[in-house]
């Protein structure tokens, strides 16, 4: 005897109400209970996803006496003390590019560089004068000396598209790239973005910073034909040249300004491809591993532990349409947000927010963000501290 179609009707029913039932029982972070029924959160606009860190600290850290705050793109935690550093261009409210000319740490002569204590924001350390015209990025080795790569370059063309490394107390101990002299040559930088130092020494720079404005097959191509760059080159722990690997353009392996660089615990080279609108992974060698697109338009990562934090700084309504700005949190090994943390709101961005463009977290969870050119004015200083509690 075959069952009647309302029973089958009325048993299908009564298995999909028990199952969203089920769900929301066991919600995951990227779920919601709402009168119910399960709505799963967006990672695009944030909505429905939890804020880790949702006490904010605008203009957080300590400026010497009758300094302003520039803006930045960097920030790191020293690994020792767990104590911050991060710079700040000189009082300069945005960055001088490759060309010269303009207000910059070479006509603003101050030390950029600031280790400030994580609690209280006071200023540990302070150096750097008279290196560099643009500071851009910054790492902090396993023995506590700071990276920093030098992005722009000064009218007289001997400062600039360089990386420095410093002590922890401030003295130079290496140079990388010819001083005021971009280019795509083997050991030189044209615009650098970034800097790392791998699991054994080796130095990896992230080069080039235009490519993320060509947004046609044309200007790609005349990007390449006048050597502009974007690329990751890799260096031995003292300063020799050893590979590079990349060029402009969307093929893995390809990028349009790769804007930030971070090591995993498996050794995995993460780089930030801000125009291109993901992450790359890569070995060591520069083999392509895989991606992850769901972060947004990446300007800094920071992985603590097996949880990647990747802030998007850029996101609006002209280049990436409905991403909202801010911090995405996620698991290292699926293209998944779990968290995330909101932006500033600024009108001429619409719905989507502003947001710093480098990040780092603390031992204890708190993040904290580098305010770039787009986010200095509602952030109110060159970093913002967003805490646990």
């Amino acid at each position: 005897m075959s069952t009647p179609r309302t029973l089958l009707a009325t048993l299908g029913a009564c298995a999909v109400l028990l199952f969203v039932a089920l769900l929301d029982s066991h919600n995951s972070p990227n779920t919601l209970s709402a009168q119910g029924t399960t709505r799963v959160a967006n990672p695009i606009t944030g909505e429905g996803l939890p804020n880790p860190a949702p006490k904010v600290t605008r203009n957080w850290g300590q400026l010497p006496a009758g300094r302003t705050w520039g803006t930045t793109a960097g920030i790191d935690i020293d690994p020792i003390d767990g104590n911050i550093w991060a710079y700040e261009r000189c009082g300069v409210g945005a960055a001088a590019g490759a060309g010269g000319g303009g207000a910059s740490c070479d006509t603003n002569v101050l030390d950029p560089i600031f280790k400030f204590d994580r609690r209280s924001g006071a200023v540990l350390a302070n150096f750097g004068k008279g290196v560099m015209v643009t500071p851009h990025g910054i790492s902090v080795d396993r023995q506590g000396n700071v990276w920093i790569a030098d992005f722009g370059g000064n009218a007289a063309g001997t400062k600039g598209h360089q990386v420095h490394k410093f002590s922890p107390k401030g003295e130079k101990l290496l140079s990388l790239g010819v001083a005021g002299k971009p280019g795509n040559a083997d050991g030189q930088f044209n615009q650098p973005n970034d800097v790392v130092v791998g699991p054994d020494g080796s130095i990896y720079v992230a080069d080039g910073h235009d490519a993320q404005g060509m947004t046609t097959a044309a200007a790609v191509a005349e990007g390449l034909k006048r050597g502009a760059t974007s690329r990751i080159s890799k260096f031995s722990p003292d300063g020799k040249f050893i590979k590079s690997w990349g060029k402009i353009g969307v093929r893995h392996g390809e990028f349009r300004t790769p804007h930030a660089l971070a090591f995993d615990s498996r050794n995995r080279l993460w780089v930030a491809d801000r125009g291109n609108h993901r992450i790359e992974i890569f070995d060591q060698e520069g083999n392509y591993l895989e991606s992850r697109y769901m972060y947004g338009r990446v300007s800094g990562i920071f992985i603590k532990g097996n949880t990647l934090y990747a802030i998007d700084s850029e996101s609006g309504p002209f280049n990436h349409t409905n991403w909202r700005d801010g911090v995405r949190i996620g698991p290292l090994d699926e293209d998944r947000i779990t968290a995330y943390i909101p932006p500033f709101e600024r009108e001429d961005r619409v719905y989507q927010g502003t947001a710093g463009e480098g990040v780092a977290v603390d031992a204890d969870g708190n993040v904290y963000a580098a305010e770039g050119p787009n986010s200095l004015t509602q952030a109110g200083g060159a970093f913002t501290k967003y805490a646990v509690k």
